[in-house]
């Protein structure tokens, strides 16, 4: 399929006709003038070596010419080329809690808004790295695999809610299982799990998920959301309320958060309205040893310009060798 990187340029060909119908005018003007002088057909006797049909094939082979150059201009490109790419980084896959609980406002403008700009600023700060999210609440989801394509991330990010996992709960153990599925590389020093929940209506054994993870040489870090006080959830306008009709506060389980990423290896942070938590874990990333990736990819699309640039120079060089007049002796035959 053919695209243009500098499609605006293709509006010069709406004076490719132009060009045609000038010239023309130019010879019915030319011939009403003749006319003024006397007999046509005279006038001609007195130029014989003019040469009417030379004009026409020169104005067509440079409006041919001309076409082809705007085209050139437009940057024409063809298909998608595919190239080796290698890299050196880390893989790091984001679990990021979904549940209703996220929708607490001890931050601007709640939980899992801030924590989604954490992860925003995250992939803008990664260079060859790879990323990949999950989102869990009570069963887990890739959201996005793991890629480098950090666009693409920010992304899916944006389109993430509370609604996006249906099923209610925190199942920290089975993100993290699903976590440990999801990465590309086997490498023992520079596979990451990030784990960003308020730790609350923890349901499975995320421990024995974070330890599976640690002897797979994969580390575990936690994040933890919310604040100790507690806040109400937000919900169709109003507070959610349990069964009974009392207000449901949400509070920062600490204590779950912090023996997850003890038994995987890595540490627990817990996030401030200003510094979110990532920043550490982003050093702790740098000090680990690379592991090189490579893999094929949709580099950029072929530029066929120079190809109509030189149909057009071709095209120009041949109007230029074309007079208008008629050649003084025969080639082949005899005079």
């Amino acid at each position: 399929m053919l695209f243009f990187a500098k499609y605006q340029f293709l509006y010069l060909l709406l004076l490719v006709p132009l060009i045609i119908a000038g010239y023309g005018l130019m010879r019915y003007m030319r011939r009403k003038r003749i006319r003024s002088f006397g007999d046509e057909e005279l006038v001609k006797d007195l130029m014989p070596s003019y040469s009417g049909p030379k004009g026409w094939v020169r104005v067509i082979l440079f409006a041919l010419a001309f076409a082809f150059f705007a085209i050139g201009l437009a940057r024409p490109q063809i298909g998608a080329k595919l190239s080796e790419h290698k890299s050196k980084g880390a893989e790091i896959m984001v679990c990021l809690d979904v549940s209703n609980s996220m929708l607490a406002e001890d931050y601007s403008p709640n939980r899992l808004e801030r924590a989604k700009l954490a992860i925003s600023r995250l992939a803008d700060k990664l260079q060859d790295d790879r990323i990949g999210l999950i989102i869990f609440a009570g069963t887990p989801f890739v959201q996005l695999p793991i890629t480098t394509d950090y666009i693409s991330a920010k992304m899916f990010l944006s389109s993430i809610n509370t609604s996006s996992i249906p099923v209610q709960g925190t199942a920290v153990g089975d993100a993290i299982m699903l976590a440990i599925k999801s990465f590309s590389s086997q490498s023992e020093k520079s596979r990451v799990i990030v784990v960003i929940s308020d730790g609350e209506n923890h349901e499975d054994d995320a421990e024995a998920a974070a330890k599976q993870a640690a002897e797979m040489g994969i580390k575990v870090y936690t994040i933890g959301v919310g604040s100790s006080e507690g806040q109400p959830i937000p919900m169709d306008g109003g507070l959610l309320k349990d069964k009974d009709g009392n207000i449901v506060v949400t509070r920062l389980d600490e204590q779950t958060l912090r023996q997850i990423a003890s038994a995987g290896g890595g540490a627990y942070i817990h996030a401030g309205n200003e510094e979110f938590g990532l920043n550490p874990i982003i050093d702790d990333i740098r000090r680990m040893e690379d592991e090189e990736f490579q893999s094929v990819m949709f580099e950029e699309f072929d530029e066929q310009y120079m190809y109509f640039f030189a149909i057009a120079l071709a095209l120009f060089v041949i109007e230029m060798l074309i007079g208008e007049r008629k050649p003084k002796r025969k080639i082949f035959g005899n005079d």
